[in-house]
């Protein structure tokens, strides 16, 4: 894999990451990014999240203290890229940081839940409520139902809420020894599950979309919420999805 910088000039690719305004996503990933860190979602540079504003998507690097991430840490990518970010195709950027930084492993992940979903922002998780679900969910979904927190949850990660009365699927795929090689995986879960509103990777942890970042950060809360509580469930022996 190749990468290569589109040919702007370094003011024009500086300016990328430059905003006052708050909303910004130079300036929401670090805040949010910061906010993740202390809820033990991206602890050891684990974790990340992408943004994807019009023609471009904004991404956090990679191996770096997430809370303490800077806008002009960020990358800059065109959307949509000539082909699929991959670790055996060629990624173009529209700014790279001056640092020795790395653009996230998650990269071509996110790229499915912008090609798949028409997402507008992913988030990955290194949840420990996600890994557990994991663990005491050996097959292929994870599912609860009659909680109030699936009102949360979009079909999809984008359509209609589910209801109190819905029961919420989420897939599980192995995990694998390098990021970048979930990619496949991924996407076939989410053809599968098209209902979905994110992916579990097994003994690692979660990727959750959504159609901005508000609504990808509010159902990743959602899920890590019914994540914890089907997790007490289960090692209760209590049945997270209710036949009534």
């Amino acid at each position: 894999m190749t990468d290569s910088t589109s040919k702007l000039s370094h003011e024009e690719a500086e300016a990328l990451v430059k905003s006052s305004d708050p909303l910004h996503p130079v300036n929401l990933i670090p805040s949010l990014c910061a906010s993740f860190y202390h809820l033990g979602w991206v602890t050891g540079t684990g974790g990340g999240i992408s943004i994807r504003q019009g023609d471009k998507v904004y991404i956090a690097p990679s191996g770096v203290q997430k809370e303490r991430i800077l806008p002009e840490h960020i990358f800059v990518l065109p959307f949509p890229q000539p082909s699929k970010p991959s670790p055996h195709t060629d990624r173009i950027f529209l700014r790279r940081p001056s640092a020795n930084l790395k653009e996230s492993a998650c990269t071509p992940l996110f790229w499915n839940a912008f090609d798949l979903r028409d997402s507008g922002s992913c988030i990955h998780t290194h949840s420990q409520n996600a890994v557990m679900a994991t663990l005491l969910w050996p097959g292929e979904t994870f599912s609860i139902s009659h909680q109030e927190m699936i009102k949360g949850v979009r079909v999809g990660g984008k359509g209609a809420a589910l209801s109190y009365l819905d029961t919420l699927i989420v897939p599980i795929i192995e995990n694998t020894p390098h990021e970048e090689d979930l990619c496949d995986s991924m996407a076939e879960a989410m053809t599968k599950y098209p209902d979905a509103p994110g992916v579990l990777v097994r003994r690692h942890g979660v990727y959750i979309w959504g159609p901005d970042w508000e609504k990808a950060k509010t159902q990743t809360e959602c899920l890590d919420y019914l994540f914890e509580i089907g997790v007490k469930m289960k090692l209760a022996g209590l049945p997270t999805v209710l036949n009534v």
